[in-house]
């Protein structure tokens, strides 16, 4: 049935990197009402819906060509908290940003984060991110007691890992393609400090970087890795590591400072006068590849001495907060993500072998970050027990296609070492390449579910019609 909305209501959307858009039909629900008004409305008119937190992903997972996109970041209020026991209940427009500012003065922390804090809660879930501490603690699914979410049927549920099981472990990290998360029960973890210990350290080649990352995961709360994505030879794979500690007990003489929120806001402007904002106006000039290989030689010659320093936990792991709009940068074509995630045994040949081609090829990555995972049981998942390499990669009008072509090799390179992908960032997975690493047992339980839940088909976004047909 064609739609009888007007026109002239369409609003252009973008992923995060600015490479992808799509004309959407955009409301912005404050109510679990106005969710299920808008679901009827869209039954009328034929419609596809999409979910959207912040708009964070570097793929189409937020984007639905001419359907109507739900903006659920008005939806944004603590429900219930309790200092007592870190147990807390959001709705799903939550940011982390808001989270950590409301739990962190009373000793508290999100378990899992994000490399932003500007991400929703909801997005969070649909996706099942991962943070720096993926090989200890898990995914933020592992952290969730209970949600509460609303079908496409009008149905409202509950669900925990006991209760409604099947759809607690499908939905977290279901990519809001089975129901609307109305709010979210989350276990915070106790903090002694508002302060990280951090030890940063030099890596010299592709495999001291995976054995560090491997070797130092059980020994640290956190552990992550910058990759010098544009040398090579001798040089391919080196970089830095950063692996962090919770202070506790006397460690930090002053914890009600640190824990306070003045102690941990990033300051918007550099040196007390230049600000932020305007800072990627001034790295587009290196934002190409001879301009990229001199920061990154320059970072990692710089990164040669091993230190040792105190940081507030925000700064830690909100790196890509310290430059707002960073991403425009890259210039008009914008950047896209590949993350792929690897098992120990295969990480070191695939990932050479792909760092090898991006340099060949001309087409290099400008930047690359590594973490260790561990496997998790949710039905959907990226997450395996070895590593990940995240490379961002500029898009231009020239190298699209290139770059397109490229990034497909890499699937079967990946694919073939026996690793998995992370719905959240590439842009180029195809229907065939999820279902060789989910197998075709998770696509149909996946797929029986939806049916389930969403029997007349609403909710569909531009990636999941890339990904499953």
């Amino acid at each position: 049935m064609p739609s009888t909305l007007p026109y002239n209501k369409l609003t252009r959307l973008e992923n995060f990197g600015h490479s992808l858009s799509a004309p959407s039909f955009l409301y912005c629900p404050t109510s679990i009402e106005e969710i299920h008004e808008a679901f009827l409305m869209a039954k009328k008119e034929g419609l596809a819906v999409t979910l959207r937190g912040a708009g964070r992903s570097y793929n189409d997972a937020a984007l639905n060509s001419l359907g109507m996109v739900l903006d659920l970041q008005g939806m944004n209020k603590i429900l219930e908290w309790n200092p007592e026991t870190g147990v807390v209940t959001a709705e799903p427009g939550v940011t982390l940003e808001i989270l950590w500012q409301v739990v962190l003065p009373d000793g508290w922390w999100p378990p899992v984060v994000s490399g932003t804090m500007t991400t929703t809660l909801g997005g969070c879930l649909g996706m099942n991110i991962h943070g720096k501490n993926n090989f200890k603690l898990g995914t933020i699914g592992d952290h969730v007691l209970e949600f509460t979410a609303l079908l496409p049927t009008g149905a409202r549920i509950t669900c925990s890992p006991n209760k409604n099981g099947d759809l607690f472990r499908a939905m977290i990290g279901g990519m809001g393609m089975l129901g609307v998360f109305t709010s979210i029960t989350l276990q915070m973890k106790k903090m002694d400090s508002g302060l990280l210990q951090v030890d940063a350290y030099p890596v010299r080649s592709l495999d001291e970087h995976l054995k560090a990352l491997s070797d130092g995961a059980p020994q640290h709360d956190y552990i992550v890795g910058w990759l010098d994505t544009m040398n090579g030879g001798k040089n391919l794979g080196r970089g830095q590591i950063h692996a962090a500690d919770y202070l506790h007990g006397e460690d930090d003489p002053n914890p009600k400072e640190t824990l306070k929120l003045e102690y941990q806001v990033l300051p918007p402007y550099i040196f007390g006068v230049f600000p932020k904002s305007i800072l990627y106006l001034f790295m587009r000039p290196f934002s190409n590849n001879l301009g990229w290989w001199g920061v990154s030689t320059a970072k990692y010659i710089a990164s040669l001495r091993r230190h040792t320093f105190r940081q507030p936990h925000a700064a830690f792991h909100f790196l890509l907060d310290y430059v707002p709009n960073w991403e425009l940068s890259y210039g008009r074509g914008g950047l896209i993500q590949y993350q792929s995630f690897l098992p120990q045994e295969t990480a070191e040949g695939a990932w050479r072998e792909i760092l090898t081609m991006s340099l060949k090829r001309s087409l290099p990555s400008y930047l690359g970050v590594t973490k260790r995972h561990r496997p998790d049981d949710f039905l959907i998942s990226h997450s395996l027990d070895g590593f990940s390499l995240a490379m961002d990669f500029k898009v231009t009008r020239s190298n699209r296609s290139k770059l397109a072509a490229m990034l497909q090799e890499f699937d079967q390179i990946v694919l073939g070492a026996g690793g998995r992908f992370y719905f959240a960032k590439n842009s180029e997975t195809t229907p065939e390449t999820a279902r060789r690493f989910l197998g075709d047992d998770t696509v149909e339980r996946f797929r029986a579910l939806k049916k389930r839940t969403d029997p007349d088909d609403l909710l569909e976004s531009d990636l999941y019609r890339r990904v499953f047909g």
